[in-house]
């Protein structure tokens, strides 16, 4: 064999240092292949362990806050590649609560959400990037009344773990700003009122 030029070592030694050349290569390959430890998160809102909230400037004088009652979604997280994760929510725009029924009313009405016609938002990520030290920045495109916009979220992972159910769960919180008119809602409030600040606080549990 030409990795053994010199004819004085007998071919019994050579086969076994072949066998020992090709376990330390294969033991090395496996060593440079990174484990992949992604796994399938769903959001909990059965548990109430997530919000989605937001404030507004009212005239520029307060801050209006208020929520999403209802809505869902899923992601997929490794925290040894996290530029590979990916998260889907879903919002049912029907279920925005400020407290207060009479504005409730308006913000379902054509000259904010128009609920009637477009009853649900969705946002999907397109690209996570990971900033170090539990700092991320999630983009993605966000469909909303009717009109779908690339945003950016600036996340930060708030922890993972064990529960005390047998399962495993991981968390973050983001927020972003949304401009009204970008999505082509109607009611001018002033130029205090013309940006949202949505900010959602995400548990997820790590599916089987």
């Amino acid at each position: 064999m030409k990795l053994f030029k010199n004819k004085l070592i007998p071919r019994k030694t050579q086969q076994s240092l072949m066998k020992k050349l090709l376990l330390t290569t294969s033991f090395l390959t496996v060593l440079l292949v990174p484990l992949s430890n992604a796994a399938n998160y769903v959001i909990d809102t059965k548990g109430a362990h997530a919000s989605i909230n937001f404030k507004i400037k009212h005239l520029g004088y307060s801050w209006v806050t208020g929520r999403f009652d209802r809505f869902d979604g899923k992601f997929n997280y490794d925290a040894a590649n996290v530029n590979a994760s990916k998260i889907t929510v879903n919002i049912d725009t029907s279920s925005v609560n400020t407290n207060h029924a009479a504005r409730n009313k308006h913000l379902k009405s054509d000259d904010f959400l128009d609920v009637n016609k477009f009853a649900s938002a969705k946002f999907v990520s397109t690209k996570i990037i990971d900033k170090g030290n539990n700092q991320l920045e999630i983009k993605g495109t966000l469909s909303l009344h009717g009109i779908s916009k690339n945003i950016v979220i600036d996340a930060v992972k708030v922890g993972e773990g064990k529960d005390p159910w047998g399962g495993y769960r991981v968390g973050f919180t983001g927020t972003t700003t949304l401009t009204l008119k970008d999505f082509a809602i109607k009611m001018n409030l002033g130029p205090a009122s013309s940006q949202v600040i949505l900010t959602l606080n995400i548990e997820g549990v790590r599916q089987k």
